[in-house]
Formats: structure tokens, sequence, C-alpha cells
């Protein structure tokens, strides 16, 4: 069965509107067009930064998402996020951060469902303590905080 559920998330319309971004769920993948296809779901993301909390929605895309006839060795994934309400709040309190933009959209080929979506006029910060290098793995994160937001990419993010 098929759940459907969307939000308008943001303070209103006029100078609100820039923090609005309707979210949807629909239980796993979604049809970007094209047969391109994003994750909904949550627990996958929680999983890979549970230093984040719980978060109330998620759309994200994954190397291994392909029709490839040759699996990605390395998982990469990205996408967004939104934070628990106050979430980003506590972070923000209890490390530094930067006003930083992500350099760049998404320009992998896993990453192209994500083209366009996102918070509209985002505000975005960094919190470098939050990012992750080293391993085989890395992890980089932006947060909006006008929409509680948090943008991701991460290659080999579960170590």
């Amino acid at each position: 069965m098929e759940r459907r559920r969307v939000l308008g998330i943001g303070a209103g319309l006029g100078a609100g509107a820039g923090a609005v971004w309707a979210w949807r769920a629909f239980g796993g993948r979604e049809d970007a067009g094209g047969g391109a296809k994003w994750h909904t779901d949550s627990a996958p993301v929680e999983a890979a930064f549970p230093e984040l909390g719980p978060l109330t929605d998620a759309e994200w895309v994954s190397s291994r998402d392909n029709e490839r006839d040759l699996p990605s060795p390395e998982l990469s994934i990205s996408g967004f996020a939104r934070l628990a309400p106050g979430r980003l709040a506590e972070l923000t309190a209890a490390h530094a951060f930067v006003p930083e933009a992500p350099t760049g959209g998404f320009t992998s080929w896993f990453e192209k469902p994500l083209a366009g979506r996102g918070p509209q006029h985002p505000r975005w910060i960094r919190i470098p303590g939050l990012d992750r290098d080293g391993g085989g793995s890395s992890t980089r994160l932006w947060f909006d905080r006008g929409s509680d937001t948090v943008r991701f990419t991460a290659l080999n993010p579960y170590g």
C-alpha cells in the first residue's frame, strides 16, 4: 500500500517563502522522471549520521542505485534531510560553525535526481567538527538555518 504525505514547511508565504520546501514520502523510492529515483526512508541516513539525531524526512540517492552491469565498489550517498525541531539550534550551540555553501551542485551521475531539490534561498552553514575524513570514508554536511535542512554527501558513510 502506498502512503502519501506532503508537508508544506516554512513560515508562510511572502518573506517566509524562501524556507518553504515540500517533502514527499512514498515509502521507499520516488520516480524523479526518466527512470531516476531517490530514497525517502530516513533510517539509513540516521544510521550514517547518528550525530544528527532523529530526522523527520529525507530525500537521498546512492551510487549503488543504477542499472549498470558493474555495481559501484564504494558507497556514496547524497541528499537532503530535515532535522527534528530544535536539533540544529542544539548543534550550533555545541559546535563552532561557519557560513559556507556547498561548492557546486550535484555533479555525479547518481546525484542527478537531486538537481533543483532542497530549500529555496538557503542560508548554508557548516559545522567542521561534524565532517569526517579518513579510513576510506568522508562526510560533508551543510545546514540551512531557515528550514532545519541538512544537505549531505558521504563516501562509505558506514565505515
